[in-house]
Parts: C-alpha cells; sequence; structure tokens
C-alpha cells in the first residue's frame, strides 16, 4: 500500500469528524507508469489513452504530455479533453454517433473518427460536405474470427453492435470512393475486438493477425494505409492471478516482423484501464458490524453507488484496511478478529455489496477499508444519485508526495 495513502487517510480523520469516504488518484503513479510503458514500445506504435475508463480532468492533465492523444466516445469526453487541450489529437470511437456529435466532432478537429457502420459513413461524408471541412477516418471491423483470446467481454469474433461486418468492407470502400464524397478519407483501420485480456503472447497474436488483414485489404482493394488502431484490451487483474505483462508485449511486439514491415504505417493502441486501473483507490470508513443468521457484514459509508464495479464484473474487489484510533462513544468499540466478513455499502438493496466473505484479522467500526484497484470504471459507471447519499471526495497525489482535492464531484 502505497504510504501517501495511509498519511492522507489520518489527515483526514483528523480533521473531519464524519467517516471517511472518497476517491484518490496516484497521479505520480499514472505518470510513472506510462513513461514505463512508452519505454519499450516499438517506434513505430504510438499510445492514446481511452478516457472512458477514467475520464477525471486531472488524470487527462497528468497524461497530457505523455500519450500521443486521447480516445473518447461521446461529446462530453470531447468537451473534457478540449477544455484541457485545444490541439492534442482526439480519437472519436463508439457506436450510435448521432448528428450532432459528427458535427461538433468535425467542428472541434478530431483526428480520426471511428467509423462504425455504413449509415454512419454515409451521414459523414453529407456533414463533411455541407461544412466544406475534410476528415480522416478508420473504419472499425468486426473480423469474422474465432481465433481471438478468450475473456470476460468480447465486442468482435461474433455478432455484436460495435464495427463493421468483415464482409462489408467492399461496400465501404465502394461508397468513400463514390463521387460523391469529397470529404471524408480513409486513413487506416480499427479494431477493438475484447476487454480485459490477461494473456501477452495471444495479444501480440491477434494484433499481428490485425496487420496481416490490413495487407490483405491494402492489396485487393488498393488502398493507401496510414494507421491501424488495434485498440486496447490490456487486462488488469482484480485477484491473485497474474495482469497483463506489458514488456513481455512490447518485446514480443517488436520482434514481429509484421510490425517491422509496417514501414510508414502507424500502430495505434488505445488502453484505459491498464493505464489508471492500479493508481485508484475508492477509501469507505466502516460504520456499523453485525451478525445476522450467523453471517457477518461489515456496512461502510460507500457502496455500489460509488464503485460499481465489483457489481457490475461480479468479483470480489481487494482491499486493504487501514487501522483508524478515533472512537467517542462510552460503550465498547465493535470490533471482529480473525472472521470472515461480507463488506457492503449504504443503500437499501442487497445488491449493494463490494465484497464477498473476506478473511479479516481486524476489522473495527471506525476503521477505514481500502479498495484497490479502483482507477478505472469505478466512479463514472456507477449510480451515483439513488437514496440520495453524498458523494465521495477526491484527492489527488502529485509529484512529491503533495495532495489536492477537488469535492466538486458532479
Amino acid at each position: 500500500m502505497n504510504r501517501n495513502i495511509r498519511k492522507l487517510l489520518t489527515e483526514m480523520h483528523e480533521k473531519n469528524p464524519d467517516p471517511i469516504c472518497t476517491y484518490i488518484y496516484d497521479l505520480a503513479g499514472i505518470q510513472k507508469h506510462v513513461k514505463n510503458m512508452l519505454k519499450t514500445m516499438p517506434k513505430q506504435t504510438n499510445l492514446f489513452y481511452a478516457i472512458k475508463a477514467n475520464p477525471d480532468k486531472k488524470i487527462i492533465q497528468a497524461l497530457l504530455p505523455l500519450v500521443k492523444g486521447f480516445e473518447i466516445a461521446s461529446i462530453g469526453e470531447l468537451k473534457i479533453v478540449r477544455e484541457v487541450s485545444k490541439s492534442v489529437p482526439i480519437l472519436f470511437g463508439g457506436p450510435c454517433k448521432k448528428d450532432y456529435e459528427l458535427e461538433m466532432a468535425i467542428k472541434e478537429n478530431v483526428s480520426y473518427i471511428h467509423v462504425e457502420s455504413l449509415l454512419e459513413l454515409r451521414k459523414l461524408i453529407s456533414l463533411t460536405k455541407k461544412s466544406d471541412k475534410h476528415i480522416q477516418v478508420l473504419l472499425r471491423i468486426n473480423l469474422r474470427t474465432d481465433t481471438l483470446p478468450k475473456t470476460k467481454i468480447l465486442m468482435g469474433g461474433r455478432p455484436s453492435q460495435f464495427g463493421i461486418d468483415e464482409q462489408l468492407i467492399e461496400e465501404a470502400i465502394s461508397i468513400l470512393r463514390d463521387e460523391e464524397n469529397t470529404h471524408v478519407h480513409l486513413s487506416g483501420f480499427h479494431f477493438h475486438s475484447l476487454s480485459n485480456n490477461m494473456q501477452a503472447e495471444l495479444h501480440v497474436e491477434m494484433v499481428t493477425y490485425y496487420i496481416r488483414k490490413v495487407e490483405q485489404w491494402k492489396e485487393i482493394y488498393g488502398l493507401d494505409i496510414k494507421v491501424i488502431n488495434a485498440g486496447g484490451g490490456f487486462g488488469v487483474s482484480y485477484d491473485d492471478s497474474p495482469g497483463f505483462d506489458w514488456p513481455l508485449f512490447t518485446s514480443l511486439l517488436a520482434q514481429s516482423q509484421e510490425v517491422s514491415n509496417l514501414s510508414d504505417t502507424q500502430l495505434f493502441f488505445e488502453p484505459g484501464r491498464f493505464i489508471v486501473a492500479d493508481y485508484g483507490y475508492y477509501v469507505a470508513e466502516v460504520v456499523d458490524i453485525k451478525m445476522s443468521v450467523g453471517h457477518c457484514y461489515a456496512l461502510v459509508r460507500g457502496g455500489t453507488h460509488h464503485n460499481r464495479l465489483p457489481a457490475s464484473w461480479g468479483h470480489n474487489h481487494p482491499f486493504a484496511v487501514e487501522h483508524l484510533a478515533r472512537w467517542n462513544y462510552p460503550f465498547q468499540r465493535p470490533e471482529l478478529n480473525n472472521s470472515n466478513v461480507t463488506i457492503v455499502g449504504e443503500l437499501c438493496t442487497p445488491k449493494d455489496q463490494l465484497y464477498k466473505d473476506a478473511k479479516v484479522e481486524v476489522l473495527r467500526v471506525g476503521d477505514a477499508i481500502i479498495f484497490e484497484k479502483s482507477g478505472a470504471y469505478c466512479w463514472t459507471i456507477s449510480h451515483h444519485d439513488f437514496l440520495g447519499h453524498p458523494h465521495p471526495a477526491f484527492y489527488y497525489i502529485t509529484e512529491g508526495d503533495h495532495y489536492e482535492s477537488n469535492n466538486n464531484t458532479d
């Protein structure tokens, strides 16, 4: 556990009598992590951050000088990035883009739009012609293959709402080459087939498969391709099993003949979870401990309305306990010793569960439970306003072990 986390919690505990409920993001840790990622990447590759994992503006500011740009999937995300930088490269992905979103993307000079359907492509051709602005696109392709690694979430290689069916590529290229199209230009292809893959070797095989497919299409259709976006999907483990081995992945990638032969074609990666998950902490103080029909529960100030990932993915979220000294009551402090306990929140639903049957050595009312790996898909996917409980506080660790706070959580 980061010593700065414990130090910050002690300071918060001393200053505020209310139970602790906060997110802590280690910005310095994120920056160090990304610098290490970049050191091992082959020269033909570029790193983007998919802000859907965590669109916190301070995280984006911390990443701005390091990554090539940002991947967004809505106008809301586009606005966040443009508030941080008016010029940083942006990839605009996501299904179901509306006309106003495409118009805003054109206006804000996004670098590439990931086209998800033939209808979207036709709309984009019409809108760019009206605005007299040119745009570069990558066709997102859903490959017809059964060779993809098997993960918890698959978006490709099977029927999906994402991307253009591989069998429709010829029609998409025909639309782009139609004389009516004067402003939409094909720069390459986008693939994002899975999420949270732990197998570095299989990920390399998948990426090289993408490259080989693009080489085939270049030859068949006479294409000049500048970009292959291989998406993200690099896994983070939430239990004791190993996570994704980035050094192994980039080492194997650098040895790949397909990557070496890319020449002036750039290979993009757009991870989100892998960049930020390990550098976020959700902290909730124990408010009550009770037995019910032979089972022990620790109830915390917080819950799945702040961190929905455990309920969404059906897993127990890793945690540590910080023992805090404050106890202001004349009766004995409730305490567990070498016990199993289920950690639940403050919501009026049995689904509000963060960890089932955790083994704890010592846990008391007033102690803080620090849920680790809470930097991605935790706060922003949660139902914040259910029952009207207050939002958590937000704190940030910056270089030099300094702390910043931002309690505007809207």
